[in-house]
């Protein structure tokens, strides 16, 4: 039966996944070069843009239509036909089909642009543009149809509440990839150009992320409330472990290591928020913290140019969070039950897919940035990067003082 209440609250989570956008052009501008914020600030508002396009000519029906084979969806909802004013969700029928398409539309902005920092200082912005297309049809609908759209790993049993593999797991391993495929920057800058444009943006994720996780219970029930705590404990319980850890380094505090910190949690507890007690919450944040830091760390002796640690944090922090929910589900919540209390089979699928969607998103994220450079070059010339991308491609600057 239809719900005014929960149609309402899910319009206004789309509105705080929206804001996440700004908040990770922001964040990410922060950190990159002065003359290359605009570009970077650039290519996150763009998706905003186009991927709108896709998504309503086609997209949408992708992800969510009636399944082919457990793949992909059909073109039902090509250009959102059949879907009216009145038109109700069938997952759960209490908000409207309108509601539900413009929610996972935030959804699908904010994904590819989450691969902008691992390349940042070094891609054209046409190619970024021919790179987003491919990178939505090949690898991000087919992810959300897998999940969350009734393709094969949602029959088999896997459980991706807001995003672990839909979202992070293929923005962080496809962003691997690009930088394998790009290589190394010219000029790295050596810390960040503008903290207080990190804490900003910081502080909008975070804000944004209450929509992205409670929103994703698609109604106001229990588990809305439930991934809404998750939220808050895990990005804070992960913040202050990695700043935490950096003092015990380098015994300093480090700004950008709480906002890191963060984030890490927030893209660990994504897949569990709506699925684990609040306790389990606290120990994903802890070990999100700890996981993540490793695998930066881990990246920076690899000599891999990640330049704002997409891998690390996104890649690795979904990854992660897909398996700690094998681990901590609850029946009780969830319906299947982790690992500590004896679901052996479920942890066994949630590792599985883990594994799986990670190899498919760098294996195809390698190709596709490889026909890309076939279309138009990928990589832009030496010039732009020691004058800046912003003057080299736009004819405009972060800054006018």
């Amino acid at each position: 039966m239809f719900s005014p209440a929960s149609d309402g609250f899910m319009l206004i989570a789309a509105a705080l996944v929206f804001i996440m956008t700004p908040g990770l052009a922001l964040f990410y501008g922060g950190m990159v070069n002065k003359k290359n914020a605009v570009t970077m600030m650039m290519q996150n508002f763009f998706s905003a843009g186009w991927t709108t396009v896709l998504w309503v000519v086609f997209g949408f029906s992708l992800a969510f239509a009636k399944d082919i084979g457990g793949v992909i969806g059909n073109l039902q909802y090509f250009l959102l036909d059949h879907i009216g004013p009145n038109t109700l969700y069938p997952g759960n029928h209490e908000i409207s089909m309108l509601t539900f398409m413009v929610y996972q539309l935030m959804f699908a902005i904010i994904t590819p642009v989450l691969m902008t920092g691992a390349f940042a200082d070094r891609m054209r912005f046409k190619a970024f543009i021919v790179f987003l297309t491919l990178w939505m049809i090949f690898v991000y609908f087919p992810f959300a149809h897998w999940l969350w759209g009734g393709g094969f790993l949602a029959k088999w049993g896997v459980e991706d509440f807001a995003g672990g593999l839909v979202v992070h797991t293929s923005a962080g391993f496809g962003a691997l990839a690009a930088v394998f495929y790009l290589g190394k920057r010219k000029h790295v800058l050596e810390g960040n150009h503008s903290l207080p444009l990190i804490v900003i943006g910081t502080a909008l994720l975070w804000f944004g992320w209450f929509g992205f996780n409670a929103g994703s219970a698609l109604r106001v029930d229990v588990d809305t409330n439930v991934a809404f705590v998750n939220t808050m404990e895990a990005a804070a319980f992960a913040a202050v472990t990695w700043m935490f850890w950096d003092y015990w380094k380098t015994g300093k505090w480090s700004a950008l290591g709480f906002m890191t910190g963060s984030i890490a949690g927030l893209a660990t507890i994504t897949p569990a928020a709506g699925f684990v007690n609040p306790q389990a919450a606290m120990i994903i944040g802890i070990t999100a913290a700890i996981v993540c830091h490793l695998a930066v760390d881990y990246k920076n002796r690899k000599g891999w140019d990640d330049a704002l640690d997409v891998w690390g944090v996104h890649g690795i922090g979904g990854f992660s969070g897909i398996i700690l929910l094998g681990i901590f589900g609850s029946s009780a919540i969830l319906g299947s039950n982790g690992l500590i209390y004896g679901g052996v089979g479920f942890f066994g699928k949630q590792v599985a897919a883990a594994v799986m969607c990670a190899i498919y998103a760098f294996v195809v994220t390698y190709i596709l940035m490889w026909v890309t450079d076939k279309i138009t070059p990928v990589r832009v010339p030496e010039e732009a990067e020691n004058t800046g991308l912003d003057e080299y491609e736009w004819a405009e600057e972060a800054y006018s003082l």
